[in-house]
């Protein structure tokens, strides 16, 4: 029978398509990874991965194998959270997965919520997109995912709204529309509307509402947040921007001025989401509870429980 390292060696690959990074991943050695898929090989009696000089390449039965076995190490990691669950409730480590888009204006108030409310609770963060994270969460990488929802994951997965925030629209300071608090939704239509790359969920919020009114977005993108609203900045266009990251962003120049929509103004829900079924789930409820109230004072709309 394949073992739990075999399996975990073989989900790491498979994931990363690349001996070195699987190994540093799962935190063992390239040789000591490669024998381990070779020995499940050897066990099953079939070729689970192409090995080439320059790239990995997963079989069409590896594949397979694969997503059982990450099916089987998510609840082998139940089966232990269940047993620590029942001893010390909101103790040990949780791994948090956060999108960028939320990251750098929400972390300082959940982390200062942890260390105050649940201070033997072991935190780790893993700030990472949305397809990333859901990957992780349904792997047992990670245990309790903050993003925008829904999250659209194939997994079962149970979400916990927190807030709902709007979007500011985001032009240079001698725009028409600069300061303004009431700007109709389809005056995107005549706005060059720059946006994130691929991969983000704030960029696909902002293509459908642009095609909800019939407008065109820029094929002007950037990585992240921080360059978009330079590139408003330098004149390149406008841009949508989560009422959360406003201060931070904003700012970062003098060459930035917000401008909202007129309501009902659009906007995202964000809220956690875990495994189905964990075991921790009322730690979870809990820890939704406090998260809520800890965001109290940000420019948000609280989710009713």
């Amino acid at each position: 029978m394949p073992t739990v390292p075999q399996l975990r060696a073989l989900a790491a690959v498979a994931e990363h398509r690349h001996f070195r990074d699987a190994a540093a991943a799962i935190g063992t050695s390239q040789p000591a990874l490669s024998g381990a898929v070779s020995a499940l090989e050897e066990s099953l009696g079939a070729q689970l991965v192409e090995r080439t000089t320059r790239r990995v390449v997963i079989t069409p039965l590896g594949e397979r194998v694969a997503e059982r076995a990450r099916r089987v190490l998510g609840e082998l990691q139940a089966i232990g959270e269940e047993a620590e669950a029942a001893r010390r409730p909101f103790t040990g480590p949780l791994e948090l997965g956060v999108i960028p888009t939320l990251a750098p204006y929400l972390l300082p108030t959940v982390l200062r919520m942890v260390r105050r409310t649940y201070p033997d609770l072991e935190l780790h963060v893993h700030e990472e997109r949305t397809s990333s994270l859901l990957d992780g969460l349904g792997a047992g990488r990670l245990d309790l995912l903050l993003l925008a929802l829904p999250s659209g994951g194939s997994a079962p997965t149970r979400e916990i709204p927190l807030f709902d925030e709007d979007f500011i629209l985001l032009t240079p300071p001698d725009h028409p529309l600069a300061g303004r608090s009431d700007v109709p939704r389809d005056a995107l239509l005549d706005l060059d509307v720059l946006l994130l790359e691929e991969g983000h969920c704030l960029r696909d919020q902002a293509v459908d509402l642009c095609r909800e009114v019939g407008a065109d977005a820029s094929t002007t993108t950037a990585a992240g947040l921080s360059t978009l609203v330079q590139l408003v900045a330098g004149g390149m266009g406008v841009t949508l921007l989560p009422a959360t990251a406003l201060e931070v962003e904003a700012g970062r120049s003098d060459r930035l001025t917000a401008a909202r929509f007129a309501p009902p103004a659009p906007g995202r829900r964000v809220g956690l989401a875990h495994r189905r079924g964990s075991a921790r789930e009322a730690e979870y409820d809990a820890f939704a509870t406090a998260l809520r109230a800890a965001l109290a004072d940000l420019p948000v709309h609280l989710a009713t429980p």
